[in-house]
């Protein structure tokens, strides 16, 4: 081939090359930013909008899933395939960003730390610096025999995780972790029981009349509680909030090559359970807390904490011959389920936090350290769901047909539609369970608020081989 030849193609090649790129901003794909002009990824992920799992949902979620396709990427959005006759049903989500995220060293560049020779990782860095954005798609399975109300506890939830833009954490047992919190709420007033404590789920009149005298008055029933008494405040990139909640894991997560993330979870009376909340105070994020409580506890060994039952390797640690297993959960009558587990289920979390919060009259009265009320109410609350005494909670012992405490064991799930915020942290193994720097947000790389969905919506593609 000559040259004149060669140059000929190559103004034919470009020419081409032009035009699929005018083709594609036609049809509202434009230009990348830092990755190129996408040409060389699915030239058709446009058609993603028809996809049947993504045809029917809400215009925002849509749109931002096909805003996650169009940019550099080694997967498109997940596909929900249904595990039941009928198709899964979408009844909310959550929108993704860092916009909320108070700067820390994983979404910004921060003097004297990674703003000189360091290669900046985490959000917001990863293809030429796009911003991070993710999207959670919360559906439920139709199964036969199962409830199609996702308030109910015995529900089967999938939770569907889509995120652009976090770069893959190489060293030292890192790792992202999702997390569904759940904001607490002011409890309705009822009696107090004969012994003077609050029934579950509620707080007696003296606790009402002092929740009320605090701040501005917005902790009254329904609310969202807030610490200073006065209208709620959700912490934003400058602001401090003034609420108070708790967490529970979605799972863990690596990035993709082209920084891109995907993962499922399975939201159930299995997974529905929340991190021991005795590790709260050794986790960095209380002020006062780095570096004298940091790292002096280790809590692995199940029990109900410091003012609780301490057991044993011997009876309670991970036995290579019996090796723990948190999803051996399901009820049969050999008796086979896991009896070692770390974690309490959410709504027995959430009456600790009622303990601590919303019941200064009831609970504890004269004591305001916050440290000790909620290393005492976790062990008197999983106390009461405690049958044999070892201060940790079994499947069995929280089977949600089951009762302790003299009421119905549903009490103790929470709904996934409870979980009104979603956020993404930056791991590295410490052994604990709670997320890292609690209750402080200088590990959280991404959130968004739950987006209800009502009337459900269609959600998944026909079923695959998979139908557990």
């Amino acid at each position: 081939m000559n040259s004149k030849t060669h140059t000929t193609r190559g103004r034919v090649l470009q020419a081409l090359a032009g035009l699929a790129v005018a083709a594609l901003t036609a049809i509202g794909i434009g230009a990348q930013t830092g990755g190129g002009n996408g040409a060389d990824r699915e030239p058709d992920f446009h058609s993603l909008l028809g996809r049947g799992d993504i045809r029917f949902l809400p215009a925002p979620l849509k749109g931002r899933l096909l805003e996650l396709a169009e940019r550099p990427h080694s997967y498109l959005p997940l596909t929900v395939f249904s595990e039941a006759d009928a198709p899964s049903q979408l009844f909310g989500y959550y929108l993704l960003d860092t916009t909320g995220v108070p700067p820390n060293v994983f979404t910004s560049i921060v003097a004297g730390i990674n703003d000189n020779g360091v290669i900046p990782t985490g959000a917001n860095f990863a293809n030429g610096g796009l911003p991070t954005l993710g999207a959670v798609r919360v559906t439920l399975e139709p199964k036969p025999g199962l409830p199609t109300d996702p308030d109910d506890p015995r529900a089967f939830i999938d939770m569907f995780t889509d995120i652009s833009g976090l770069f893959v954490i190489n060293n030292e047992s890192g790792w992202y972790e999702g997390w569904m919190l759940h904001d607490l709420r002011v409890p309705p007033v009822a009696a107090p029981l004969a012994d003077g404590r609050a029934q579950f789920g509620t707080m007696t009149p003296a606790d009402a009349a002092a929740l009320a005298a605090r701040g501005t008055g917005n902790n009254v029933p329904g609310r969202f509680f807030t610490l200073d008494g006065n209208a709620v405040r959700f912490s934003s990139a400058t602001i401090p909030g003034n609420t108070v909640g708790f967490s529970v894991s979605t799972g863990t997560f690596n990035a993709q090559q082209q920084s891109d993330v995907h993962a499922y979870w399975e939201f159930n009376r299995g997974t529905n359970w929340v991190f021991p909340h005795y590790e709260l105070p050794f986790t960095g994020g209380l002020p006062g807390t780095f570096p004298g409580l940091q790292y002096a506890l280790q809590s692995v060994i199940p029990g109900s904490g410091p003012f609780g039952v301490r057991n044993t390797t011997a009876t309670h640690g991970d036995d290579p011959d019996n090796p723990r297993d948190p999803d051996r959960f399901e009820p049969v009558s050999s008796g086979q389920t896991e009896t070692r587990n770390r974690f309490i289920p959410s709504g027995l979390a959430a009456e600790v936090f009622r303990n601590v919060f919303t019941r200064p009259a009831s609970f504890m009265p004269g004591v305001t350290d916050i440290g000790e009320r909620l290393l005492r109410a976790y062990a008197l609350e999983v106390a009461r769901v405690d049958q044999n005494g070892d201060g940790a909670l079994s499947f069995a012992e929280a089977d949600v047909d089951g009762s302790s405490d003299g009421l119905s064991n549903t009490r103790l799930y929470l709904s996934p539609r409870s979980f009104n915020r979603f956020f993404v942290t930056r791991e590295i193994n410490d052994g604990l369970l709670a997320p890292r720097f609690e209750p402080s947000q200088r590990a959280w790389v991404l959130r968004g608020f739950l987006a209800p969905v009502q009337p459900a919506v269609r959600a998944s593609v026909p079923r695959d081989a998979d139908n557990r």
